[in-house]
């Protein structure tokens, strides 16, 4: 092949006294700390508090964390129903992109509307930026790590495990033929979708429509990817992922299309940042009571 790379990095970084630290543990932490970094420097921009920027970002990250874990045990149950401690190892991976973003937006989305966090669809916006660059940052670990397998590719490029220790080495064998690098392709859709986020965000002046755009944009994306993907298929010829992303395009494009069709609020963004700078008490920048 013109381009096969090879991969014979030990899925685990270290591992003493009980406590194992994996590429994919600790990719999925940088992604958490750069997608909650991205997201409080547009959430300050926006005029919102430091407390409810990071106390929302716990609730997601927590959230996030949950159902990550839980729809992959779903998914995988015949592997944990003999040994329910390993249910709650997430550090060593087995993990469902699509449960974290469920967890992460229902943790989240319960914190605002218990609080009344002002403005809710424009924090979605946030979210849904600084979500969509950690998810790419945590797909590095997931490239190391070789746990999600492809099928074989007889293109001019693929990627190939080595180490004993990968999972697709103990799936495949050692001497297995490359096979197609579906998660960096994901991971390369992540940054293109963020650029397109970031777009939207700047130039379309309705709050809620950055977040539909993701929502569309990553189920289209993982629907595609998906068909390159090992997992199991659970209907109609697709797996759990396609049922969702063909679901989430649906969801999204039925949001863009509503939000699109009514008047904005305000005059702009200028306007959004004073109304939840007094939502909150805060004085606005020209020096208006808050009421």
């Amino acid at each position: 092949m013109l381009l096969s790379i090879d991969i014979g990095i030990d899925p685990v970084i270290f591992s003493n006294w009980g406590i194992e630290v994996t590429w994919h543990g600790l990719f999925t932490a940088l992604g958490v700390i750069i997608g909650v970094g991205v997201a409080t420097a547009f959430a300050r921009r926006e005029g919102y508090q430091e407390d409810t920027i990071y106390n929302v970002a716990l609730c997601l990250v927590i959230g996030g964390i949950v159902g990550a874990r839980s729809l992959y045990v779903i998914e995988n149950w015949g592997d944990f129903k003999g040994d329910l401690v390993d249910v709650v190892r997430v550090n060593t991976g087995g993990i469902s992109i699509y449960g974290a973003l469920i967890g992460g937006t229902l943790g989240a989305w319960l914190y605002v509307i218990i609080r009344k966090v002002p403005n809710i669809p424009r924090a979605a916006d946030i979210a849904s930026m600084g979500g969509i660059l950690g998810m790419a940052v945590g797909r590095i670990g997931d490239i190391i790590n070789g746990e999600h397998f492809a099928s074989h590719t007889d293109l001019p490029w693929g990627v190939v495990y080595t180490h004993s220790s990968s999972p697709s080495v103990i799936h495949f064998g050692p001497n297995a033929p490359p096979q197609h690098p579906a998660v960096a392709y994901e991971m390369i859709g992540d940054i293109v979708i963020f650029g397109i986020l970031i777009l939207i965000y700047l130039r379309v002046n309705r709050a809620g429509v950055t977040f539909f755009a993701w929502v569309f944009l990553y189920g289209l994306l993982r629907t595609l990817v998906s068909f390159l993907r090992l997992d199991d298929i659970v209907f109609m010829g697709l797996r759990t992922a396609q049922l969702i992303g063909i679901g989430a395009m649906v969801f999204g494009l039925a949001g863009m299309a509503y939000l699109l069709r009514i008047p904005p609020r305000g005059t702009g963004k200028r306007a959004g940042r004073r109304r939840i700078q007094r939502e909150q008490g805060q004085p606005t920048p020209e020096g208006e009571p808050a009421t």
